[in-house]
């Protein structure tokens, strides 16, 4: 809804107008958010009905040309390589050819390459002929396979053709119905069953390196970045929590969120309990009673396991909810920092009170998100919003030029202007809102003074984490434990390798076949960390 407010003379704006013209611009602020919403419901009854939502319609990009570095014209064609195609290209094969019908006289001055690229796809059977040898006075000796042939969860079927299952289920996104058309098409005789074990069964070696990944990219990162996302699983709405930074991604998939989920998420599997001067910071921080506090530093600082940790409340008759979740909260960050993560870890997120651990850091992204949502009810309201969102990006570009060139000068300088920015009035309650939410997030917004490595946007995980989404819209959710647990494991290490320059099908060979080639990704992650070149095996490059 929109509509234009009469203009009123200065001798007209009394408090008592000024008063209702302030309420006019909240319910015409609540009354287009409320239209977005009914469109939003509107648009999914539509797809529950099997018809289609209203379209989102944006500017064609085809009648604005690419600048070119020098602004002055069209730049070339996005996508376009600007070196020679094959410049890179492992050479299989060579073939020389000659021309059949040559005329008389004619020289050989030479050879003109020209590259094909070619992919073979065919099904390859093998039979192996085990001979049985019979030993007096013992069982029968039968030949064993050779290395790689029969995989841990290979049965009947080759380590490249696991390879191949996995990287199209995880990498191209098919689903389990048309990946098992497609095997038929090339002539691989597998049942659905056997598709599905192949996928979800037997990969316990995917998981624990999974788990090294998330454990040695907390202790050698100064920050991560995280977000959530939905993920459905066995018809309910769940939650998927992703990790990580330029040197790991991690994934974990839960039925709810919250900050005790969240500190679960960056535990992993293993659940350490320790009480030390960040958990008692912690307690400090949330107001947990003296008293209490007293009682659980009397006693053992350890505990291993979510057994141990409840017995150790329950001998405390400590039962109260609030007091019980704080307590753990606090128990599981000693545990983090025990394990060797820096209790000065920043938390980069778009400001979910969940993620609000260690030292926390927002994203100026989302921080001016909710003035680019707002509806301008007049020129005024529009011009204020605009000059607001102005001083927003100039003072976002001069921290991120600070951030590329630290100048300890210039951070009172920039945090004075941070502090005119969210302590100005605007006469619009709307945009006073958003001003006084980035006021109260200052030290978040302002992280990067003091710690110039933390991105001042959330991007990167908003980025990794859209995987998850793109699975949502074409599965819709897992339907077992397992499926549930592969999904997020292969999603961390597909991301891992790509951020480690490893090509995830090279991986995917290398683990099948227990190779070996391809160091373990913890051990990428420490060397990428510290700028030391690996020690064992060579990772390819992507």
């Amino acid at each position: 809804m929109r509509f234009e407010l009469p203009d009123f003379r200065p001798e007209e704006r009394t408090p008592l107008v000024e008063a209702l013209l302030g309420i006019i611009r909240q319910l015409a602020d609540r009354v287009a958010e409320l239209e977005e919403t009914t469109q939003q419901l509107r648009d999914e009854i539509a797809v529950l009905k099997g018809q289609k939502p209203r379209p989102t319609i944006r500017p064609s990009i085809l009648l604005t040309p690419t600048p070119t570095p020098d602004g002055t014209g069209a730049g070339r064609r996005r996508g376009k390589p600007t070196r020679p195609k094959t410049a890179e290209l492992t050479i299989h094969h060579t073939v020389t050819l000659h021309h059949p019908e040559l005329p008389a006289g004619a020289t050989l001055r030479g050879y003109e390459a020209y590259v094909v690229q070619e992919l073979l796809i065919q099904n390859h059977n093998t039979r192996y002929l085990r001979a049985r040898y019979e030993v007096p006075g013992s069982a029968s000796v039968l030949a064993p396979f050779p290395a790689g042939v029969v995989p841990v969860a290979g049965g009947h079927f080759g380590a490249n053709l696991i390879a191949y299952i996995l990287d199209q289920y995880h990498q191209a996104q098919i689903t389990e119905p048309l990946l098992l058309e497609q095997l038929w098409e090339y002539g691989i005789d597998i049942s659905a069953g056997q598709l599905h074990r192949i996928l979800t069964a037997n990969h316990e070696s995917f998981h624990q390196e999974k788990a090294e990944v998330l454990a040695t990219g907390l202790a050698e990162s100064s920050y991560v970045g995280t977000d959530d996302t939905g993920a459905r699983h066995q018809g309910k709405n769940g939650y998927c929590t992703a990790l990580g930074n330029d040197l790991f991604a991690s994934f974990e998939s839960s039925d709810h969120k919250s900050r005790l989920n969240f500190l679960h998420v960056l535990q992993g599997t293993q659940r350490d309990y320790a009480i030390n001067e960040t958990t008692l910071a912690y307690w400090e921080r949330q107001e947990l009673a003296a008293a209490l506090v007293e009682q659980l530093v009397q006693g053992p600082h350890t505990f291993v396991g979510a057994l141990a940790w409840q017995a150790r409340l329950a001998a405390l008759a400590i039962t109260d909810e609030r007091r019980v979740r704080i307590a753990t909260e606090g128990a599981l960050l000693g545990g983090l920092v025990a394990r060797g993560v820096s209790p000065e870890l920043v938390v980069l997120s778009d400001g979910a009170p969940q993620f609000v651990v260690f030292v926390h850091a927002s994203c100026w992204i989302h921080a001016e998100r909710p003035l680019a949502k707002l509806v301008p009810h007049n020129d005024e309201h529009r011009a204020a919003i605009a000059h607001v969102r102005t001083q927003i990006w100039e003072l976002y570009q001069d921290l991120k030029a600070y951030r590329e060139q630290p100048d300890e000068a210039r951070r009172p300088v920039l945090a004075a202007r941070f502090d005119a920015l969210v302590e100005q009035r605007t006469g619009y309650p709307s945009i006073n809102g958003v001003l006084k939410e980035m006021r109260d997030h200052k030290a978040d917004l302002l992280r990067v003074l003091e710690r110039p490595e933390v991105p001042l946007h959330n991007n990167g995980m908003e980025s990794d984490i859209r995987e998850y989404v793109k699975r949502r819209k074409i599965s819709g959710g897992t339907r077992s434990a397992a499926g549930r647990r592969c999904r997020d494991t292969f999603a961390s290490l597909k991301k891992t390798c790509r951020k480690l320059g490893v090509r995830f099908w090279d991986y995917l060979q290398d683990r099948v076949r227990g190779l070996g080639q391809i160091p373990r990704l913890a051990d990428l992650i420490r060397q990428k960390a510290r700028g030391t070149p690996a020690a064992n095996g060579q990772a390819v490059p992507v």
